[in-house]
């Protein structure tokens, strides 16, 4: 009896690796990237922004965090393979050629370029940077104490093209929100770091996490503050109404709270819960937006 062999269309491409490489079983990074963006579009609306732009920077999100953990993940091949946590990643194990991940990327690269499109042609060029600043953050794990603050400037970096996209130029409270975001992302990834804490001090690499030591509380309790005060800036500036700030007050508990756990020692899985919780930090800062203008 024959039995059918798969189609080489099918059985030639690693969907499953492919979907590991780009963390699509997890998209608690795509969240942290699109949120500031949010926070931006309706800020800069001055309310619920047109539904256009809403598709454009959900979808170039995905597309954009997907194409950074492919940059990532070539630029620390090598170091993957030592961490415990990540050696099991596809091409850290093998499992996938570079050749592969790269077609991807580009695959990535292009669908998010064709996005802006549809955008404002300030956000255009505005882009190159958001590539640039994506491409730059693994290398920075060899150079700086706090490679984080590279990481938020990244991820800063979207609203500063959804507030170009609303409204065709950058005005003043969109820097405190990209400020806002970079502290933000110095905070919630030195937390996110303490998973790999004791294999990147063994293997040489950069973080945040080893920087601040026995004062990591203080570290990222500075970085809470700096996220709060721009984001109190960027209120102020808008003239928004009350119901923004009783958000703020609540975050600042939150904070608050976080920052006395990190004064006792921190396991694994506690830390990535920690981080976890910051998807639902950014949702708070928008539903907040949207009360304080719509009040």
């Amino acid at each position: 009896m024959q039995t059918s062999s798969p189609s080489p269309a099918t059985s030639g491409i690693p969907w499953s690796a492919l979907a590991r490489l780009i963390r699509l079983p997890n998209q608690t990074g795509t969240y942290l990237l699109l949120l500031p963006t949010l926070w931006a579009l309706v800020l800069a609306a001055r309310g619920l922004p047109q539904p256009s732009l809403l598709a454009v920077f959900i979808m170039g999100s995905f597309l954009m965090r997907s194409a950074g953990v492919i940059l990532n993940d070539l630029a620390d091949q090598s170091f993957d393979r030592k961490v415990a946590r990540t050696k099991t990643r596809p091409l850290a194990s093998g499992e996938l050629p570079r050749g592969q991940a790269f077609a991807l990327l580009a695959v990535l690269l292009l669908l998010a370029g064709s996005l802006l499109l549809m955008l404002d042609p300030i956000v255009v060029w505005l882009a190159p940077m958001a590539v640039l600043l994506a491409a730059l953050y693994p290398f920075c794990k060899r150079w700086i104490q706090i490679p984080q603050a590279v990481l938020g400037l990244a991820f800063g970096w979207g609203s500063i093209m959804a507030w170009a996209a609303v409204r065709g130029q950058l005005d003043a409270p969109v820097w405190c929100l990209f400020g806002a975001t970079a502290a933000w992302a110095v905070a919630y990834d030195t937390i996110y770091a303490l998973q790999d804490r004791d294999d990147d001090r063994r293997i040489g690499v950069k973080s945040s996490a080893l920087f601040f030591g026995p004062f990591i509380h203080v570290g990222v309790g500075t970085a809470y503050c700096m996220m709060l005060l721009l984001l109190s800036a960027a209120g102020w500036l808008v003239r928004i109404s009350w119901p923004y700030y009783v958000t703020l007050l609540g975050l600042a508990l939150f904070f608050v709270f976080q920052t006395k756990q990190l004064r006792s020692p921190i396991d694994p899985p506690q830390a990535f819960a920690m981080f976890r919780a910051h998807v639902w930090v950014g949702v708070a800062v928008l539903a907040g937006l949207l009360a304080g203008l719509l009040a």
